[in-house]
């Protein structure tokens, strides 16, 4: 019997935006990108073009709709409400730095966000928008598509932002949301999750647009 295709996400960051290159809190602000952060995004898009993409899911954050847009993926791409920035409630527009003078140590990974949201509600929206990308990938092969003893990976690009993003690598591997504590990802960079037989692994991570 056939295997079936293996999955591959392919989480990709928005470009710069001034709040992203001065270090503050960007949660629901819905910042433009910067000219070099269009610049960014469009050299991701010889590289992507050189693949094939099952379905693209995108944040409607309009930072990470430009990127899709300047990396040639616009024409397939589907909003994703959950793929939205953390909320970073009060400290929206802070720095860590900032919030440190009141809260010695805070992390976003191990402290609270006042009026904001929980990590444990990160988690549960990098839960769906995984169960999604799973159920986009295993379309074609419901529908009768035969993937071949060898089959190309299904690849399922995520447009979306750096938080939310190293939460939902932290939990495609089994460390949950705060996993992500452990994955640095800067802007216009790629990562790309998928399998080792069984295991769920990291592919590649914060890797620049210049990679064979």
């Amino acid at each position: 019997m056939p295997a079936a295709a293996p999955l591959e996400l392919w989480l990709l960051r928005h470009g710069a935006t001034a709040w992203a290159r001065s270090g503050h809190h960007t949660g629901r602000t819905d910042l433009p990108l910067l000219p070099e952060g269009e610049e960014e995004a469009r050299a991701l898009e010889p590289l992507l073009a050189r693949y094939r993409f099952t379905a693209v899911l995108v944040s409607p954050l309009q930072r990470a709709l430009r990127t899709c847009e300047l990396a040639g993926l616009a024409g397939q791409a589907s909003p994703c409400d959950d793929l939205q920035e953390w909320d970073y409630g009060a400290y929206e527009g802070i720095t860590t730095a900032e919030i440190r003078r009141s809260v010695p140590g805070w992390t976003v990974w191990s402290h609270p966000c006042p009026e904001g949201e929980t990590l444990e509600a990160v988690e549960q929206r990098c839960r769906r928008v995984i169960a999604q990308a799973v159920a986009l990938a295993a379309a074609p092969i419901s529908a009768g598509a035969n993937p071949g003893p060898a089959a190309a990976p299904t690849r399922v690009a995520l447009f979306a932002h750096g938080h939310l993003l190293r939460s939902l690598a932290g939990t495609w591997l089994g460390l949950g949301a705060a996993g992500g504590s452990l994955l640095a990802l800067d802007t216009a960079c790629i990562g790309v999750l998928g399998q080792e037989r069984e295991q769920r692994v990291i592919l590649r991570w914060n890797a620049p647009v210049q990679w064979p």
